[in-house]
């Protein structure tokens, strides 16, 4: 879910559309747009009401600005000229509203609403976990005052209704005179109707007046759940996302979105102080804020220039664009202190690190000049996929370029390059990736200073009683608890997540795969063969859910892959299973807010978990793994998740879970399980269901949460902790406390990050938490510091036994990822050298398709790229595609077109009729072309006469190819031949094969006037001069490709036109089965032969 703002413009005409379509309610429509390019004289003919005398205007700026009436921003009772004399004044004028500054640029105008004071009331709609909260007030207008304290309340469920009478019932209409409650409570009753329809997330109109039999909405703020697109796109219509006032979206912001609306990956930017000296390049969503967090909470909020991520595995070229746009709005002013560029990120799930540094560095060595010159320096800290590989490129750039870069791996906290590219930690105590001995060192002054620290409080309930000794709450959690023979069904064709999660099985040593089974509905069942260990093993695939789970009753869990427009369907099909069913992964992003509540709702109704939406799983070490949680194997080992520790944590962010993994394993024995519940806002389950679920498991003895700000799901955990429902210690701390820090409104990586008041903040849960009893560290950098004090305390007190260190285990690489990793080769079974598809463009012999297009080659330029791996001169590739164009066709009655002709009419598809037509090619009918050129060339180049020519092959008895035609003569000439003979006599610098070929004609059209050069004879000589006299070609590569069968290649090419015509003209002309006449055949017995 992704709640955006929208213009009160496109609100009001929303409503006034939908109010009278949904219950017949005749609102105002009238309204006006105006900016800095509006053509008046044209606005006034379009919008006649704007001139007319009998109608006054209201004005007002219409740029998501809070509290107009208070601040001036509202112009009443005005003729248009008025209107446009206030606006005048105003019109790109820089004002500051409380605490953002910026320009007036778009303005509302709307008839002018005669009204008193106590025609005006307050509606508020928002949309919460459970259903709709409908906020009402008898009074409205600038001076409202609190209406969370003044108004009636009322929830409407997600499955419910509420008829005008159910919301009078419920006195949500107290103060309204008794006449006006049945039109005020019918227009409510419609007003949440529409808020649904058209999939509003927020909805505040303050006044709404209500004058005789009208009710009209005056000031109107709302926001619209974005990722509902899909759904609503028609009723939409043209709908804007303005930029929060304050901030005029940059150039390279709108660059940046277009690039994010072009790949499945995410791209964001923000900027937040062009002039700041502390840049950031982050890779995910979780990770983003973190940094920004860091930043922020060491005392440089101020200075931070920018807000955004890179993430969902972007490719190289995407990369190398978004980093190229944010180094060149870095270097665009200089700061005599230097500025400090900060690339940082979690440890990815499925990102190749490699090959998004392969774009990041194209960046940095096209400005490596610039980034100098401002005195940039850089600080790199970066795990996942290949990461060591992306690390080792990122020093070589460092040692080619001479650019200051500074390079850490996992073995450093996400957030420690941020105090040392700040200058408050010496960089001599963190070492770099590379530096083995010095992470050594470190490592043994750590665990010997947290050694002697003995600081931690807990509460005296948690000290008397063992974890062991305490008694599990009844099984009644909605998501089950893993176990090593918890199985699965994996909902679409993730094939390359399914593999891991076999891996991983086989990893732990469990019994079975976790994974029982694949669904497809787009296909029919079939199987996918996948490896357990190095064996090979074949997984079933069905077409249907029902038949899947009827095969598979040991499968409890789905993970679902479906995407976001299809896996409401899905996970709704799915939750008619719930008997066997108890919990669902739902992996997509995107998925609209009331589909995901609607979902939450089943769902808790068949007793089902949910985990996600937005998420990227959840593991549990040793026992079972969600999707692609965890990242690669490597990373798996790295973070010991084979095996079981003692840490169960529960995040948000997928991304910031493989962190977690790591933060944990560093400073702990590891973790038991750990979940991440996704970074919408209403995921279907929340913290406190899991926190709830691991306090209860004695095998649990800390408890980790990562919250983050949006959202009130952590004062659950905050009363939970009181109470002593949560008795183990929770170490917890939200992120986003920087938000804070802006002057205008910014949405986070995640769709739920993002504070609807000041209960939301990171700031406010934070102290909550602490206040509670939770051990709330003071930031993120000092997080795992605070869980290994923890953990030394109970293993220091003797409440926790740390398990022996099994055996790392060993797994079976793939061979393709060996090889990226350059661990293996072998020989391919394969060599090509005309084409690639592998990277971001497809390349024909080395030149990108764009470029095909760009120089117009043409058909004949593409065929001379991929038959002869060059680019040829215009002229050349316009021969090609003569001869292309004179070979096309010759009729129905050649023996391929007649093959061709029978094989369609006998009802064979396309394919199977144009193969019977080419197999008749050969030595008597079109295949003349390759013979033709090799016995001119080889007689031309041997100085042979042509009459001795002639002679010579009659008394060898053989025909000269390319010499004769059934009815064509000198004086009967074929039309093809002397377009084809013309345009090489008059466009190639040589012709001698040519000549020579005409020369043979001469004398063997002596002897009979149709053994003529024929037009097999005459592309074979002419295409051979091509070849030799472009330039692109030596004599003996132009030999070679005559001999390898390329000017058959071009019959062959040119004739499937006219077969292919023939084909499509049959089935056109609907003809039935040829059968062959009687009497056209000659019937012989054996007395006649």
């Amino acid at each position: 879910m992704s709640a955006k703002a929208v213009r009160e413009y496109h609100g009001k005409k929303l409503l006034a559309k939908f109010l009278r379509q949904e219950g017949g309610h005749d609102v105002e429509d009238r309204a006006a747009i105006i900016t800095n390019t509006t053509n008046y004289a044209e606005l006034e003919k379009t919008e006649p009401w704007l001139v007319s005398d009998e109608v006054k205007l209201v004005v007002k700026p219409d740029q998501l600005i809070k509290r107009r009436g208070k601040a001036g921003l509202v112009g009443i009772n005005l003729t248009f000229n008025e209107v446009k004399e206030w606006i005048a004044a105003r019109m790109e004028k820089q004002i500051k509203v409380e605490h953002a500054t910026g320009q007036l640029d778009h303005f509302i105008v709307e008839p002018f609403v005669k009204h008193d004071q106590e025609d005006e009331y307050y509606v508020c709609i928002q949309s919460e976990r459970e259903g709709e909260e409908i906020l009402f007030c008898n009074e409205g207008g600038v001076d409202v005052g609190d209406v969370d304290v003044k108004a009636q309340k009322t929830t409407v469920k997600i499955n419910e209704s509420a008829s005008a009478q159910d919301l009078v019932d419920c006195n949500l209409f107290q103060g309204v005179p008794s006449e006006r409650v049945v039109k005020v409570a019918s227009f409510v009753e419609t007003l949440l109707k529409v808020y649904r329809k058209l999939n509003f997330t927020y909805m505040e109109i303050n006044p709404i007046v209500v004058v005789g039999d009208r009710v009209t909405p005056l000031d109107l703020a709302a926001k619209i759940d974005e990722t509902a697109t899909f759904l609503n796109a028609s009723d939409w219509g043209y709908l804007e996302f303005p930029a929060p006032f304050g901030r005029k979206e940059f150039p390279e912001e709108a660059h940046i979105r277009e690039l994010d609306s072009k790949t499945g990956a995410s791209l964001k930017l923000t900027i937040l102080n062009q002039a700041g000296r502390v840049w950031t390049m982050v890779a995910g969503g979780g990770a983003s804020v973190v940094y920004a967090d860091t930043i922020s909470d060491l005392g440089y909020g101020h200075e931070l220039a920018n807000y955004g991520e890179y993430s969902g595995a972007p490719s190289t070229e995407h990369t190398f664009e978004y980093a190229k746009t944010l180094i060149g709005l870095m270097t665009k002013t200089r700061d005599p202190r230097g500025k400090v560029f900060i690339i940082g990120g979690g440890i990815a799930n499925f990102t190749d690190v490699a090959a998004t540094f392969t774009g990041l560095i194209k960046a940095l060595e096209m400005y490596q000049d610039d980034l100098k010159s401002n005195n940039v320096s850089i600080w790199v800290r970066r795990a996942g996929p290949n990461y060591q590989e992306g690390l080792k490129l990122m020093r070589e750039t460092a040692m080619t370029t001479g650019l200051p870069i500074r390079i850490y791996g996992p073995e450093t906290h996400i957030t420690a390059v941020v105090p040392l590219a700040l200058g408050l930690s010496k960089a001599s105590e963190y070492p770099e990736f590379d530096d083995e001995e010095g992470h050594r060192l470190k490592r043994e002054r750590r665990n010997k200073a947290l050694g002697r620290t003995d600081s931690m409080i807990f509460r005296e309930e948690q000290s008397k009683v063992p974890f062991a000794a305490q008694d599990p709450a009844p099984e009644d959690h909605a998501v089950e608890n893993f176990s090593a023979s918890t199985r699965c069904v994996v909902y679409g064709l993730q094939n390359r997540a399914v593999q891991g999660m076999l891996d991983f099985d086989f990893m732990c040593k469990r019994e079975k795969p976790s994974v029982a089974a694949m669904i497809f509905p787009f296909s029919s069942n079939h199987y996918i063969k996948f490896y357990w260990g190095t064996n090979e093993i074949l997984m079933p695939v069905y077409q249907e859910m029902k038949e899947c789970f009827e095969r598979h009753p040991d499968a409890s869990v789905v993970v679902n892959f479906a995407s976001m427009r299809s896996v409401y369907t899905s996970v709704v099909e799915t939750l008619e299973f719930s008997d066997q069913i108890k919990t669902i992964a739902i992996i997509a992003e995107g998925v609209p807010e009331s589909q995901t509540r609607a979902l939450n709702m089943k769902a808790n109704e068949k007793g089902v978990g949910i985990i996600g939406p937005a998420t990227v799983g959840g593991i549990k070490p040793g026992c079972f793994r969600i999707g692609n949680t965890g990242g690669m194997l490597d990373n798996i080992v790295h973070s010991k998740l084979y095996r079981p520790g003692s840490v169960a944590y529960v995040s948000k962010s997928g991304g910031m879970s493989n962190e977690l993994n790591n933060i944990i394993c560093q400073n702990s024995d590891g973790v038991y399980e750990g979940v991440a519940i996704g970074g919408d806002r209403y995921p279907g389950s929340r913290f406190i269901d899991h926190l709830l679920r691991y306090n209860d498991n004695p095998h649990t003895r800390i408890l980790v949460l990562l919250g983050e700000v949006g959202g009130i799901d952590e004062y659950e955990i905050c009363e939970a902790v009181k109470s002593g429902r949560i008795s183990k210690p929770l170490i917890a701390w939200c992120i986003g406390t920087c938000a804070s820090i802006f002057p205008f409104e910014v949405q986070f990586g995640h769709a739920g990050a993002l504070a609807r008041g000041n209960m939301e903040t990171a700031l406010a849960k934070n102290a909550a938490l602490k206040a509670a009893g939770a051990l709330v560290p003071g930031n993120f950098i000092e997080f795992g510091d605070k869980i290994k004090e923890t953990y030394d305390k109970l293993v220091a007190s003797g409440r926790l036994v740390k398990a022996p260190e099994p055996e790392t285990p060993k797994i079976p690489m793939d061979y393709t990822w060996a090889k990226r990793l350059g661990l293996v080769r072998k020989p391919a079974n394969f060599i090509s050298s005309i084409s690639d598809d592998r990277g971001d463009e497809l390349q024909y012999a080395g030149t990108p398709i764009s470029e095909v297009f760009e120089k117009g080659m043409g058909v004949g330029g593409v065929l001379s790229l991929l038959w002869f791996r060059r680019e040829l001169p215009s002229y050349a590739t316009k021969f090609i595609e003569m001869i292309l164009m004179v070979s096309a066709d010759h009729g129905p009655a050649v023996s391929g077109a007649h093959n061709t002709i029978v094989c369609a009419r006998a009802g064979k598809d396309l394919v199977s009729s144009l193969v019977s037509g080419l197999l008749t090619i050969g030595p008597r009918f079109g295949g003349a072309l390759d013979d033709a050129a090799l016995m001119f060339t080889e007689a031309s180049d041997a100085g042979v006469d042509a009459a001795k020519f002639v002679k010579d092959m009659r008394k060898s008895n053989r025909l000269i190819m390319g010499i004769g035609h059934r009815i064509k003569s000198l004086s009967n000439p074929d039309k093809r031949v002397e377009i084809i003979k013309n345009y090489a006599l008059e466009n190639f610098q040589d012709n001698t094969v040519l000549k020579f070929a005409l020369a043979v004609e001469q004398i063997t059209t002596k002897k009979k006037a149709n053994l003529i050069l024929n037009v097999d004879g005459c592309i074979a000589a002419c295409f051979v001069d091509m070849m030799r006299s472009c330039g692109a070609f030596s004599t003996d590569e132009a030999n070679e490709l005559v001999k390898n069968g390329c000017l058959n290649g071009l019959f062959v090419l040119g004739r499937s036109i006219g077969f292919i015509g023939h084909v499509l003209d049959q089935k056109r002309l609907k003809q039935g089965l040829y059968r062959h006449p009687w009497d056209d055949i000659s019937y012989l017995n054996g007395v006649d032969m």
